[in-house]
């Protein structure tokens, strides 16, 4: 029988190996087990438990360790870190449990050598509880607290104020909210939702329009009926707000320039009726595929999907009526789905604004006038939002805001963090 523990042991290793998308790795291990539904929730728990609260269980073992954790061998790190998540964390798990596991795991992966460490650092954890530096450095504090790098408290601090970042830093521990985007063109709100609670699933209206929250309970949402039928996709609530912002109609010409996966060209062709046509644009082939499989799923026949560069212009493309420019960014706003990204260098965002006006500035070329253009990212970064868009308008006079930037936070309405700018091309 497939050992939960050992696997949530192996999909951590491998994530902090490799430094894969986490939801990548998760899947692919879960998708070769036996487990029941229980016992993959459990693993999906500790799994992304521990990746979000890194920081916090770091800080916990160096109280107790008499060497610097850099110099652990990452299977040690990984059973230490484990354990204390379990201890301070999983209310439902004893402490002893936790610890005898954690011994157990270290026999079976030949890390044996290194039971009595782990089982004194977490007794000691056991004993003393959660332990947090002064509050004389707030930043510090908030740090070890919350999970969240110095750089980046400073950075959302200087950028959006200190209270919407205390705000944000909140948001993003936790099992964020489930939403989904009822296909239109199939389906009634209403109808869906009587179907989905046939399969169990517990689905409920929001206030956006063709949105539902659901709680999948365990089910593997693949294996529905209702979504092997074509019936939703699942789609966050800001990602469903920045599709909308764009206004396409039916009949219109849409261009998405970086569209993969596909979820936001899915919305835009279903608040068209499936009338127009909207080229989903992608730089890998395979992505595009990926695309092409969920329209055809959902029945959806406006989406073209081709292999393109956003970075250079086509001349063979012609004009579009609405373009949607959703840049490749940093993903801090997505953070509590994909924690590994907090844990990342700054230097690894440098580069990114440049990309990301030359995107901006290629789409536009194809804007019809008096066409909308909707640039948007998942993330909370002024230098790859509000800066790229003013660096755009001040170059292009011929382009004007449609209204104010709107920045989405977790906090306020549950959905992702996210940016969204209108711009208009009036001459």
């Amino acid at each position: 029988m497939d050992n939960p523990r050992l696997i949530a042991y192996k999909v951590l290793l491998k994530q902090e190996k490799d430094k894969a998308y986490s939801n990548i790795v998760l899947d692919s291990q879960l998708s070769k087990t036996k487990l029941d539904t229980r016992d993959r929730a459990f693993v999906s728990a500790l799994f992304y438990g521990v990746l979000e609260r890194q920081l916090t269980l770091d800080y916990q073992l160096n109280l107790y360790l008499s060497k610097p954790i850099k110099k652990l061998k990452p299977e040690v790190l990984t059973i230490l870190r484990m354990g204390a998540y379990q201890i301070l964390f999983m209310d439902k798990v004893p402490d002893s449990a936790a610890v005898n596991e954690s011994i157990e795991i270290s026999k079976k992966t030949g890390q044996n050598y290194a039971s009595g460490l782990i089982n004194a650092v977490l007794r000691k954890i056991s004993k003393n509880g959660l332990v947090l530096p002064a509050n004389e450095n707030e930043s510090e504090y908030l740090s070890v607290k919350y999970s969240c790098p110095l750089w980046l408290i400073e950075k959302w601090k200087n950028e959006y104020g200190k209270k919407e970042c205390l705000n944000f830093i909140k948001s993003i521990l936790g099992i964020p909210d489930i939403y989904i985007r009822v296909n239109s063109c199939k389906i009634s709100d209403e109808e869906l939702i009587d179907l989905l609670s046939g399969e169990g699933v517990y689905a409920e209206k929001t206030q956006n329009e063709h949105t539902l929250k659901i709680n999948l309970s365990g089910h593997d949402i693949e294996k529905l009926h209702s979504f092997k039928e074509g019936y939703f996709h699942v789609q966050d609530l800001a990602s469903q707000l920045c599709a909308q912002a764009l206004r396409a109609e039916k009949g219109h010409t849409v261009f998405d320039v970086c569209s993969a996966p596909g979820g936001k060209a899915y919305t835009i062709a279903e608040i068209m009726s499936n009338e127009g046509k909207i080229f989903a644009f992608d730089i890998h082939k395979s992505r595009v595929e990926l695309i092409m499989q969920g329209a055809k799923r959902l029945g959806l026949t406006i989406i073209d999907g081709k292999v393109g560069d956003a970075t250079v212009f086509n001349d063979n493309l012609g004009e579009a009526d609405r373009i949607l420019c959703d840049v490749p960014c940093s993903g801090l706003g997505i953070i509590r789905r994909k924690p590994e990204i907090k844990y990342k260098n700054q230097s690894d965002f440098t580069n990114l604004p440049d990309i990301q006006f030359t995107i901006l500035s290629t789409a536009s070329r194809y804007l019809k006038i008096g066409g909308r253009l909707v640039y948007s990212t998942c993330t909370l970064s002024k230098a790859e939002n509000d800066d790229v868009c003013n660096k755009f308008l001040s170059r292009n006079p011929n382009f004007n805001l449609c209204s104010p930037y709107k920045t989405l936070m977790p906090s306020e309405n549950g959905s992702d963090g996210f940016f969204i700018a209108c711009i208009e091309r009036v001459s």
